[in-house]
C-alpha cells in the first residue's frame, strides 16, 4: 500500500477540523460569536448571548469524516497533529488505541509525542529540554504572579504539566462553564492573560520560551519551535514530496529561524468536518 500511495501526506488538526471544537456552543451562544470555529448557524440573539451555555463534552469524530479518512488512506498517507495529550486525541478519534491504527502518523502535544505505523517513536519531555532550574523558575514565577491576582473566582489546577508544554490558567482549569464565561468576559476588559504573558516575556527574555493564548481561560508556555511545526522534525526524515496540512486556523510560516521553509507544506484552512 505504501508504494501505491506515493510520497504525499495529508496531515490534519483535531479540534475544529476532524472533530467539532469542544467550546463551539459556548463561544457561539454565550459570547455571540459566529463563523471561524463556530457552528453553521445564524447569529445569536441578545438573550442568547447573555445566557451561559453548558460546556460540551469532548467531541468525537463524525462517522462520515471517519469513513472519508479510511477512503483517503487508500490513496495517500494520513496523519493527525493536536495540542492535546494522546489520551484525549485517542478518545476523540476512536475507541481505545485504534487511532494509531487509523493513521500512519499520530502527533500528540504538538508532535512531542510521536506514533508511526502504530508504534511509539519518541516522546519528548519539557523538563529535559528546559532543565529543572529554568522550569522551576518558570513555575514559581507563575504561581507568585497568580497569587497576587484578585479575581471574582479562583478554583484549581492553575498549572497543567504536559510533556511538551505548561498550560497556565489564572482562574484554574477546574472552574465551571459559567465561571469560564465570567472570566473570559473579564479577560476581554482587563487583558489579564495578555498582561500575564507580557510579564513572562520580560522575565524570561532570551530563555527560548514561547507563549500562546487560546481558548477562554488559559495560555500555553513551551520551548521555541515546539508548536505544531515540531512534527516536521520527524517528517523531514520521511522524504515526502508534498505535505498537505488541514486546520481550521492556518497561517503561512516562513521565518529565518525555521528550517521548514521549503515548498513542501501546503496549508489548507477549510475544516473537513464542517464542509457541506
Amino acid at each position: 500500500m505504501a508504494a501505491a500511495r506515493g510520497r504525499v501526506l495529508c496531515l490534519f488538526d483535531v479540534d475544529g477540523t476532524l472533530t467539532p471544537a469542544r467550546q463551539v456552543a459556548r463561544r457561539a451562544g454565550a459570547l455571540g460569536l459566529t463563523g471561524g470555529r463556530g457552528p453553521r448557524a445564524a447569529g445569536p440573539s441578545l438573550c442568547c448571548r447573555l445566557r451561559p451555555q453548558p460546556l460540551l463534552p469532548l467531541q468525537k469524530i463524525e462517522p462520515e469524516v471517519d469513513a472519508f479518512l479510511r477512503e483517503l488512506r487508500q490513496r495517500v498517507h494520513i496523519g493527525v497533529v493536536g495540542g492535546s495529550d494522546y489520551a484525549k486525541i485517542a478518545e476523540q478519534l476512536g475507541d481505545g488505541d485504534e487511532v494509531i491504527d487509523k493513521f500512519d502518523y499520530v502527533f500528540a502535544e504538538n508532535g512531542t509525542v510521536q506514533y508511526k505505523n502504530g508504534q511509539l517513536v519518541s516522546k519528548q519531555a519539557i523538563q529535559d529540554h528546559l532543565g529543572e532550574e529554568l522550569l522551576q523558575d518558570l513555575i514559581n514565577f507563575c504561581l507568585n504572579y497568580m497569587a497576587l491576582l484578585k479575581l471574582p473566582k479562583k478554583r484549581g489546577t492553575f498549572i497543567e504539566f504536559r510533556n511538551g508544554m505548561l498550560n497556565i490558567s489564572p482562574i484554574g482549569r477546574s472552574c465551571t462553564p459559567e465561571e469560564r464565561i465570567e472570566f473570559s468576559e473579564l479577560d476581554k476588559k482587563e487583558r489579564i492573560r495578555e498582561k500575564f504573558v507580557a510579564a513572562l516575556q520580560r522575565e524570561f527574555a532570551g530563555k527560548g520560551l514561547r507563549f500562546s493564548r487560546g481558548g477562554m481561560i488559559s495560555f500555553d508556555v513551551f520551548p521555541e519551535g515546539w508548536d505544531k511545526r515540531y512534527c516536521l522534525n520527524v517528517l523531514d526524515d520521511e522524504r515526502f514530496d508534498t505535505i498537505h496540512f488541514f486546520g481550521n486556523e492556518t497561517t503561512p510560516v516562513s521565518t529565518p529561524q525555521s528550517p521548514h521553509t521549503q515548498p513542501l507544506s501546503l496549508l489548507h484552512g477549510a475544516a473537513p468536518s464542517h464542509v457541506s
